[in-house]
């Protein structure tokens, strides 16, 4: 448990180092393993999050989650039988962020929450895929957002249909995480006049992440 501290705090001071001094990431941001090698074989799971890889239709010209210049990181580490995933949830530069989930669905297109990951409420409480938002308007955040554990059984994302064909069955989450059909991604509202009016203000996500493999 010390370890798995230790390689917390560790990757949580590297991200926020970088992305405090920069405004795109690097290829270390990226690549740099979420987990120092443990005695165990526990399974390591990331994603970087950026404006760039929200799904939102916009006018030419409009406001895009792709102008904001917040990042983040999302780091999983599920054990062997796959009944616990510890998280931890960093994001800097970002404005307003009032909630964060775990969705089902592919790149470039929108799904269900099927985990919920910021605010997430004091134990003994089970994450599942409700929970409540923070009030819209909080202001800049840097840092770590979330940390906590959750239990995976029993949740699963729905079958992907495209233009009428099932190109993904229906499949229990951490199947469906392995196989890169989730991602994670930060909300942000503030909570004046009318949303999506620019960073700061996308309540459908500013940043997001593919969640996948990294076991370096």
């Amino acid at each position: 448990m010390l370890r798995r501290q230790i390689a917390f705090v560790a990757v949580t001071a590297a991200l926020l180092a970088c992305t405090e001094e920069k405004t795109s990431p690097t290829s270390f941001e990226v690549r740099a393993p979420l987990f120092a090698v443990g005695a165990n074989s526990d399974i390591n799971l990331g994603t970087h999050l950026t404006g760039d890889e929200e799904f939102l239709v916009v006018a030419p010209g409009a406001p895009h989650p792709s102008d904001s210049k917040a990042q983040g990181q999302a780091i999983f580490r599920v054990n062997e039988d796959g009944t616990n995933v510890d998280f931890r949830l960093v994001a800097t530069n970002i404005e307003n962020a009032f909630m964060a989930h775990i969705h089902c669905g592919r790149p470039n297109s929108n799904g269900p929450i099927r985990m919920w990951l910021y605010p997430v409420p004091p134990p003994p409480a089970v994450l599942g895929p409700t929970g409540t938002a923070l009030p819209p308007g909080g202001g800049r955040q840097s840092g770590v957002l979330s940390e906590s554990s959750f239990n995976p059984s029993g949740i699963s994302c729905p079958a992907i249909v495209v233009e009428g064909v099932q190109i993904h069955p229906a499949m229990p989450l951490l199947d469906a995480i392995r196989a890169g059909l989730t991602y994670v991604n930060v909300h942000t509202n503030d909570g004046v006049g009318a949303t999506n009016t620019g960073p700061g203000d996308f309540p459908g996500g500013e940043i997001r992440g593919q969640i996948d493999h990294d076991n370096h």
